[in-house]
């Protein structure tokens, strides 16, 4: 048979998937000698199928490569004490969900891409060495079921041999053995929020690896660098050749964490904690942080699908947002909230006091929490949202949640502008508001019985 044949025969298979309806090869023998036999036809199949692998090959882009060889004598060195026992608690499970390892690892990415691009803007010695300021500020991921690996890199600031030392071998923070030694002997509480207390992120990585590599650049430096360890007390630091600009972290998984090597797994925990990263992420080559931080964006040039598409998505509901608040403020703390308020009625569940929040908190658009209880008081839990604050550190502990002075700052701050944004929705359209006091007026009579702010309860009265 002809090679138009054989190309009508597989793009006829591929395009309408009849080899999964058990349509075979005699079935459509004679549609492919008829193609065959009409050279416009044949043509345009020729044309479609090369259109549709140009675009396969313009929606992939990946920088993982694997170029990297180590040269040279390596240099072996001891985790600092406070690191050992750090890692010791790691390996113990630290936190009770270890996806969040994803989460620490992007997260550091995405400062190592800030970082590279102040400098840019620097005016020092080193910005001098910079050659490529230009550079595309990415992260790419790559999984590899086969060899049960899962590979994170960035194109950011990078490390030297010294900044290896520093970064991944001591925890340079005042204080740290005295509160290491408290939860060590606390058994390493899974709601800890040590590492992200002491900006260690990376360490989270051995909760599910049995080695570690990272293969680093720095911004001005040609020489690149291989960190490896198994997490037990040592690391060895190796010069390497073909280290591209910026950090490559390669996790070599355990056995019983082989699923952090598939491509669904990985997207699923991009989607539920690093989907609103400024910086562009891919997943094996394709494009992963989709949905765009609109809660930073300018309140005029954002509409109403948006606000529609985006309350969807962070509520799972299926109604629109009755009242959409867009608020930002740098006083007293740095506030950029995008909050809403429900169109449908609530239902038992949401009566319930019990009911956690739906409002996400972020901190530089990292997801710290996905419901927050103490971000606003009990009687505003039917508020679907997100509130992303620089001032909130990330990782904050269950416990610090609960207590920090910071936390009930920021709740205070919230709850005066929700109430403020109500009285103005009265003002504006009574009858609306009635329509919206009808369906959560009990939790507006809660708000006044159980506000301690003499002001806010008189704004909400006048509500009624």
């Amino acid at each position: 048979m002809s090679s138009v044949t054989n190309a009508a025969r597989t793009l006829f298979l591929r395009s309408f998937k009849l080899q999964r309806a058990g349509i075979t090869y005699r079935h459509f023998n004679g549609l492919a000698k008829t193609i065959s036999k009409r050279p416009a036809v044949a043509a345009q199949i020729r044309l479609v199928s090369t259109e549709t692998a140009t675009k396969n090959e313009e929606d992939y882009h990946s920088i993982i490569k694997d170029t990297e060889k180590p040269v040279g004598e390596s240099s072996k060195h001891e985790f600092q004490a406070e690191t050992r026992m750090l890692l010791d608690i790691v390996a113990r499970s630290l936190y009770s969900e270890k996806e969040v390892f994803v989460r620490e690892l992007i997260s550091n990415a995405s400062d190592a891409l800030e970082k590279f691009r102040y400098l840019t803007v620097s005016e020092n010695e080193t910005e001098k060495k910079i050659v490529d300021k230009d550079r595309p500020l990415e992260i790419h991921i790559s999984t590899d079921k086969h060899n049960r690996t899962l590979t994170i890199q960035d194109t950011g600031i990078g490390m030297t041999k010294d900044d290896l030392i520093s970064n991944l071998g001591v925890i340079a923070k005042s204080g740290s053995k005295a509160f290491l030694e408290q939860l060590k002997a606390k058994e390493g509480a899974a709601d800890s929020s040590i590492i992200g207390q002491f900006g260690v992120g990376f360490y989270s990585a051995f909760m599910v690896a049995d080695r570690v590599d990272v293969y680093s650049r720095a911004v001005g430096e040609e020489q690149g660098y291989k960190w490896t360890s198994d997490g037990t007390g040592t690391y060895e630091i190796q010069p390497a050749e073909g280290v591209q600009p910026g950090t490559k972290i390669v996790i070599h998984l355990k056995s019983d964490c082989r699923e952090f090597a598939d491509d669904e797994t990985i997207k699923n925990i991009i989607n539920k904690y690093s989907n609103f990263v400024g910086s562009p992420l891919y997943l094996n080559g394709k494009k992963a942080n989709i949905v765009q931080p609109l809660w930073l964006a300018d309140p005029k040039t954002v509409t109403v699908q948006q606000h529609n598409d985006f309350y969807r998505f962070i509520s799972g509901s299926y109604d629109v947002p009755r009242y959409v608040l867009h608020y930002k403020t740098d006083v007293p703390l740095s506030i950029r909230a995008l909050l809403y308020f429900p169109e449908g009625k609530p239902g038992l569940f949401e009566m319930s006091r019990e009911t956690e929040s739906g409002v996400a908190l972020y901190t530089k658009k990292i997801l710290i929490k996905n419901r927050t209880d103490n971000i606003l008081p009990k009687w505003l839990r039917f508020v679907k949202g997100v509130v992303d604050s620089e001032d909130i550190p990330l990782n904050l502990s269950r416990e610090l949640l609960q207590n920090s002075t910071l936390i009930n700052k920021l709740r205070g701050v919230l709850a005066g502008r929700v109430v403020k944004f109500l009285q103005d929705q009265m003002k504006k359209n009574a009858e609306e508001y009635e329509k919206f006091y009808k369906d959560y007026g009990i939790f507006i009579k809660e708000g006044i019985i159980t506000n301690h702010n003499q002001l806010e309860k008189t704004q909400l009265r006048s509500g009624h």
